[in-house]
């Protein structure tokens, strides 16, 4: 495999045979009824969308028609029309969050194998994904078309959509465990869980974490102490306790406290990288879904598509491509 090849014919070079089966498990295999559309070419196809950063369902349809790699990349024979919109709703409504789930944890397993992912130091944070979807005319705070979204604070303002709530590996800049939330929930009601996914995705591997201040409590301290983790989160000014020498942030984002901690801190650099790649290269913030569910399955895809980037790498003997887009898009 030549180093410069397409991301067509570096698709064609992995072998998917465990995604095929965790893709293949909503359809009928046998028995009465017309056979389903290839899933592992539908995946493939919701895949490439991503990386080729294609708008829509629509446009990804068209372009299926007139490019002849990525029709053989999505295992789209010369006499088969392309999968057409519909079908490639119904193939995310079948595979759910469940089984997207199960393909992330199958890469990660995957390069933690091959020390892509270290696992030992993780930065939790979360962004902001804007709704589909005008604030509802009799209730200011939630969606109209979409009742799930909920406005929440997007930067220095209030916005109606979701958010991402990522743990990333600070080594490699991979995610390791997601979860999506409306906007309108304290960051501090989804760190224990988020903690314990990536507790899990690293197999006991970590050794520190680190937050930012919008998750600092008394519960995920405690939570990190008991499973013999490192934490480093800043205290907001309304949780300072009377004590001296603790990391806190000032209204200028300048750290102060013990050096080790400041040192530490600046790790959660890597998951804004991490956050910008996903917005800018795998399409984050550009889709047109609704609802918690769907906006969960649209996240999960870019997630998947980073990360298979990273096997790519690893399997063609690229490292220093895993976490760079541009190897998969080219």
């Amino acid at each position: 495999m030549e180093r410069n090849g397409s991301s067509c014919s570096i698709l064609r070079s992995l072998s998917l045979d465990n995604i095929e089966e965790t893709v293949s498990e909503g359809y009928h295999q046998k028995g009465a009824g017309r056979p389903p559309r290839k899933p592992i070419g539908i995946f493939k196809a919701l895949i490439m969308k991503r990386v080729k950063q294609i708008p829509s369902d629509k446009e990804l349809y068209r372009r299926l028609w007139n490019d002849p790699d990525l029709r053989e990349v999505c295992d789209i024979e010369d006499y088969e029309k392309p999968y057409h919109p519909s079908q490639l709703t119904r193939f995310r409504d079948r595979i759910g969050v469940e089984k997207l789930e199960k393909i992330m944890n199958t890469l990660i397993s995957e390069l933690i194998g091959n020390r892509i992912i270290k696992g030992r130091k993780i930065v939790l944070d979360a962004t902001f994904i804007k709704a589909h979807s005008k604030r509802d005319l009799h209730n200011n705070s939630k969606g109209g078309s979409d009742p799930e979204a909920r406005v929440g604070r997007s930067g220095k303002t209030y916005e109606l959509g979701y958010k991402l709530h990522l743990a990333v590996d600070a080594k490699s800049e991979l995610p390791i465990a997601a979860i999506v939330a409306p906007a309108n929930d304290n960051e501090k009601k989804h760190s224990p869980l988020l903690f314990d996914n990536a507790l899990k995705a690293t197999k006991g591997r970590m050794k520190l974490v680190v937050v930012d201040s919008q998750y600092s409590c008394k519960g995920l301290r405690v939570q990190a102490a008991e499973a013999g983790v490192r934490v480093v989160i800043p205290y907001p000014a309304n949780q300072m306790p009377n004590q001296q020498g603790l990391l806190r942030v000032d209204r200028f984002f300048r750290t102060h406290g013990p050096k080790s901690e400041k040192q530490a801190y600046q790790l959660r650099s890597s998951i804004e990288r991490v956050n910008s790649r996903l917005k800018e290269q795998v399409s984050l913030v550009n889709h047109k879904v609704r609802s918690l569910r769907r906006i969960s399955i649209h996240c999960l895809f870019c997630l998947i598509a980073m990360l298979l980037n990273a096997v790519a790498a690893a399997r063609l003997g690229v490292i220093e491509m895993a976490r760079s887009m541009v190897f998969l898009a080219k």
